[in-house]
């Protein structure tokens, strides 16, 4: 049961019952089934990752969260984020947010969730969303060189990452500052079966261009590379190409400029290079081992990208120079050893590459000195690890967990007792784990686990892992938290699961078996001098101020800080900064090892919830007392159960609230009062209380239900009965009236009846009984007379073109009035048409003809109304050569005059005279008057024309003619509506048919069995009307301009 109705198990697990592994896990469970993800521990929030996106995320629920208090919604991670900002701009306290959680538990999505929220509700204007999406932005930077595929997280961040984002007093974001802590650097050369580099890799070989990648010189396909996992080069959901354009993007958010982007892909790219460095086996001439580059071009190509020489970068990887205070030492290295050199070297850059980007971003986003300023800081760093192989890293990786719970009991106690002392109770020793003795085992500065480490890595002589063990063993033999093989032995303990070269460790959350191999390795993390010197005389800006211990100016024989002395006082300064600062606390959980929805694996969320110590969490918690809530809330809410208080109280909250508990016989030993707040210790005790809320509901309810039903019906009954007297009333009066006009009707009808009665009476004394038609019809013909008469002497002019007409003077005549109108139309047409001669018959008709093709088609007709066509423009009558062209019985050429074609090669004009006849269309020389295609009308099958006021047309020839073969002809006429009208004429009159007539802007036309589309396009008006331009477009195009 919980305080919220509706919830899905206990949304608290500080009021679980009872408080067992087996339920915390069985509550879990449950509200993971049911799409719930997150869980409380008092304001500690238990996160699930879900592995699908759930729809409560976003806009509208960020407002929602922003809007409440802690408790009043349900658990979400808006809702610590929530308190933490307005604990930060209110309360002027500086927050933290811890994410913990192992690989694929979500602490990344987590982290970026925490961040847009407190981006969405920080205050706004163009420097405020400049800061916050430079903070944004530094997240998929970040991710691409810092994370990587694993076996148990496509997305896995490879480094620890503290992030401090630094607000004004309005809080609204100034800037930041990120740290990082140990980077996996081991995986830039090897990675475990089905795992992958670091995602750079791979964005770049896949976002890269062509262009980009050959000034890298690398090739697109990542099996070319021994750094790179051949087996394992996509990620499922995931685009290397997008994200590495989005990369960029946000690097030049956040402000690097061309040349640093540049420099960084370059760096990378040498990292890549060096993996396919093969080293061999060679002997030097005095017969000693030594070792030489197999193929010579990888170091040019490294040597041509960092402007190095690639002479001196094979002597440092094949070589090494002992140095003391008298002389110097050359020694070969053999193949073992120089390889070891190369990936030394390799993981090298690459991690001072990552740490110079961070510092990098951290130059962008930084605040000024000067400024006041609030902080929130969001850690996200790896959960306790418990492998089947456990060395150096999950070594220190559980150090730093043991350090993050031991500051989660001591703040947690502290605020347990400052709450205490606010509210007037007195504070009792609350009995709990401390594991401070295990952190001083690892990191006492004389005698802890890695000041020994230090001290075997700096002694003289014969340095091994072993030895390393055998320090501990002596100092650790009775030591209550060591365990080791000789231990057990001592003890007279059989274990065979720890073997000769492990030790263990019983952490808070378990007992975890070291591998001291490679430890000792691990922690000097030595890079060749000679190495060092190399990089550092490159001509690469970037690379040279990654190694500055190679200036010889600078060099000194001190023993550089080894890797777990610098990640103590890592630890330490990451521990002071937490404790200056007010913690929250998310606990994020991994359901299942295959990244499955919906899935719910017991053990493995069980070992989990041990390593982040959730009952442990749960116990501290619950100390003192598991339930505390104001006074006020605490009334409203169960004000109910008491009759003093239901349902009004006029006194104070807490007189109330003692007056409700008083009625209810709760003991006093199980609720405490405070100054503001009242203390429940047992969840018991809430529960009865919270059963007893349930039942007094039901009981009200079933109260409110009974009233309000008796109201209903009540009110049900009223309005029936209204209505029934309505419906009632109308019913006799709709009654009334019908019976009323019933009767009404009949008087009048009967009146009616007497009137006429009389009125025939009295007629047929004084009048004959016909009198009444034959007034009637002379009244009518003498209307009729009057019409038309009048008619006569109003008609209209004889002008055919005149439609006027007289309206008829009654409506009974309307029709007559149109049949007269419509006789006189047609005897004026035919007196009209009986005055002309046959030639203008013929010119009519022709109009007539040209109106039915062109009018409201082609611009250039209405010029041709008014004109006659005269057919000759040539002057044919003076020129016998032309009259010889056409044959006898063809009768008189209808149309001759000068046309233009349109060559079909490249769309030049020339000039072309154009005889009509009744049976043929003759094409003639200008110069010499001689026929050049002579085209039988029943050959053509259609014309073309455009709407504009241009004379071009496209005469359309059928394939089978011989004429025909050779395609269609494209003709340019100034008397086009002319030509074609006659023609269309000639056609019918010869062959019985129709001349098909497009009129159209584009039209295609037949040139030796290509076909050639012509566009004609309206150009700029100019002087001269329907001047064409004709341009060949292609092949198939042919663009005509009208200007």
């Amino acid at each position: 049961m919980t305080l919220l109705e509706g919830s899905v198990g206990v949304e608290d697990l500080v009021l679980l019952e009872p408080l067992e592994q087996e339920s915390l896990l069985k509550n879990l469970q449950l509200r993971y089934e049911n799409k719930e993800i997150y869980t409380y521990i008092g304001n500690v929030l238990v996160s699930v990752n879900p592995y699908q996106q759930l729809p409560i995320y976003g806009p509208e629920f960020i407002d929602k969260y922003h809007d409440y208090t802690f408790y009043e919604l349900k658990p979400h991670i808006y809702a610590l984020a929530n308190v933490a900002y307005q604990s930060l701009r209110f309360r002027d306290q500086d927050q933290c947010i811890l994410i913990t959680g192992e690989s694929g538990a979500g602490k990344t999505e987590a982290s970026k969730l925490v961040m847009s929220y407190v981006a969405a509700v920080c205050g706004k204007g163009e420097q405020v969303n400049s800061v916050k999406e430079q903070l944004l932005q530094s997240n998929p930077v970040l991710e691409a060189f810092g994370n990587a595929k694993t076996i148990r997280n496509n997305n896995s961040s490879r480094f620890g990452k503290y992030m401090d984002v630094e607000f004004d007093f309005k809080g609204s974001p100034l800037g930041g500052l990120i740290t990082n802590y140990l980077l996996e650097k081991s995986r830039v050369v090897k990675q475990l079966r089905g795992e992958r580099n670091f995602h750079i890799f791979y964005q770049l070989l896949a976002g890269a261009d062509a262009q980009l990648l050959k000034a890298l010189k690398l090739e697109r396909d990542t099996s070319g590379y021994a750094y790179l996992n051949g087996e394992v080069s996509g990620v499922d959901g995931m685009d290397d190409a997008s994200n590495f354009k989005a990369m960029q993007s946000a690097m030049t958010v956040i402000g690097f400029s061309e040349e640093e982007m540049r420099w960084v892909l370059e760096v990378t790219a040498l990292v890549l290079k060096l993996g396919n460095v093969e080293l061999s086996n060679e002997f030097q001439a005095n017969g000693i081992p030594a070792s030489g580059v197999c193929d010579g071009r990888g170091v040019r190509e490294i040597g041509e990208i960092a402007g190095l020489n690639s002479e001196e970068l094979e002597r440092a990887l094949c070589s090494r120079t002992m140095e003391t205070a008298k002389e110097k030492v050359v020694t070969a290295l053999n193949a073992v050893q120089a390889q070891y050199a190369r990936d030394a070297l390799a993981k090298n850059i690459y991690s001072r590459l990552f740490n110079w980007i961070v510092n990098r971003i951290n130059e962008s986003i930084k605040v000024g000195t000067g400024e006041r300023k609030k902080v929130m800081g969001v850690l996200d760093i790896y959960g306790f690890e418990i492998l089947e192989d456990n060395s150096f890293e999950q070594f220190v990786i559980n150090y730093c967990n043991e350090k993050l719970q031991q500051v989660f009991i001591e703040i947690t106690l502290k605020e347990e007792q400052e709450e205490y002392k606010r509210e007037g109770i007195p504070w009792e020793k609350v009995d709990y784990f401390d594991n401070g003795t295990i952190c001083n085992l690892i990191e006492h500065n004389q005698r802890g686990i890695l000041a020994m480490l230090d001290e075997e890595c700096l002694r003289p002589g014969v340095v091994s892992d072993s030895t390393f063990l055998a320090k501990l063993n002596q100092l650790y033999s009775k030591h209550d938290y060591y365990e080791s093989k000789v231990t057990q032995n001592a003890q007279r303990q059989y274990d065979h699961t720890m073997g000769l070269s492990s030790f263990r460790i019983c952490h808070y959350a378990g007992k975890v078996t070291y591998n001291v191999n490679s430890f000792i390795d691990k922690n000097n993390d030595l890079l060749f001098r000679d190495l060092s010197q190399a990089m550092w005389k490159a001509r690469h800006p970037l690379l040279q101020s990654l190694f500055p211990e190679g200036d010889p100016k600078q060099a000194s024989r001190k023993r550089p800080p080894t890797a777990g002395a610098q990640f103590k006082s890592s630890v330490a300064v990451l521990m002071k900064n937490l404790y200056s600062k007010n913690p929250n606390y998310i606990r994020c959980i991994k359901p299942n090892e295959h990244q499955q929805r919906g899935q719910f694996s017991w053990e493995l969320v069980a070992t989990q919830a041990r390593y982040l110590g959730l009952l442990e969490n749960v116990r501290v918690r619950r100390a003192g007392y598991a339930f505390r809530q104001a006074y006020r809330p605490f009334l409203e809410r169960y004000r109910l159960l008491s009759r003093s208080t239901w349902p009004r109280w006029n006194g104070g909250d807490r007189e109330g609230v003692e007056k409700i508990l008083g009625e209810l016989s709760v003991s006093s030993k199980e609720v405490t009062f405070g100054k503001t707040k009242i203390f429940i210790k047992s969840p018991k005790t809430l529960f009865s209380l919270e059963e007893q809320r349930r039942v007094r509901i039901q009981q009200l309810a079933t109260l409110i239900q009974k009233v309000y039903r008796g109201w209903r019906c009540r009110t049900h009954y009223q309005q029936m009965r209204k209505s029934q007297i309505l419906i009632s009333s109308w019913f006799r009066g709709n009654r009334q009236k019908k019976r009323y006009g019933k009767i009404k009707a009949s008087v009048l009808l009967i009146q009616a009846f007497v009137r006429g009665w009389k009125a025939r009476k009295d007629y047929r004394k004084y009048f004959r009984s016909g009198a009444a038609l034959t007034l009637a019809d002379f009244i009518y013909k003498s209307m009729v007379q009057k019409f038309l008469l009048r008619l006569k002497n109003n008609l209209p002019s004889t002008n055919v073109l005149d439609k006027k007409w007289p309206a008829a003077p009654y409506k009974c005549f309307n029709t007559a009035n149109r049949e007269l109108q419509q006789l006189f139309y047609r005897w004026k047409c035919k007196k009209f048409r009986d005055q002309l001669s046959p030639k203008q018959v013929e010119t009519l008709r022709e109009k007539l003809c040209a109106s039915e093709l062109f009018k409201g088609k082609k611009a250039a007709y209405p010029q041709s109304v008014p004109i006659p066509f005269r057919g000759d423009y040539i002057g044919l009558q003076g020129n016998p050569k032309l009259q010889k062209l056409k044959s006898r019985d063809e009768g008189s050429v209808l149309v001759a005059e000068t046309v233009k074609k349109v060559n079909r090669s490249n769309g030049k004009t020339s000039s072309r005279i154009l005889l009509l006849t009744k049976g043929h269309v003759i094409l003639a020389d200008t110069k010499k008057s001689q026929a050049q295609t002579v085209i039988g009308l029943e050959s053509v099958t259609g014309v073309s024309i455009s709407p504009f006021k241009d004379g071009l047309f496209g005469l359309h020839l059928s394939e089978i003619s011989s004429v025909g073969s050779k395609g269609d002809f494209l003709l340019v006429s100034e008397h086009v509506v002319e030509l074609l009208t006659r023609m269309h004429r000639a056609v019918l009159d010869t062959t019985q048919r129709q001349l098909p007539v497009s009129v159209t802007e584009q039209f295609s036309v037949r040139f030796k069995q290509n076909d050639v589309t012509v566009n004609v396009i309206q150009g700029p008006q100019s002087d001269e009307k329907g001047k064409l331009s004709c341009k060949k477009k292609g092949s198939h195009s042919l663009e005509v301009t009208v200007s």
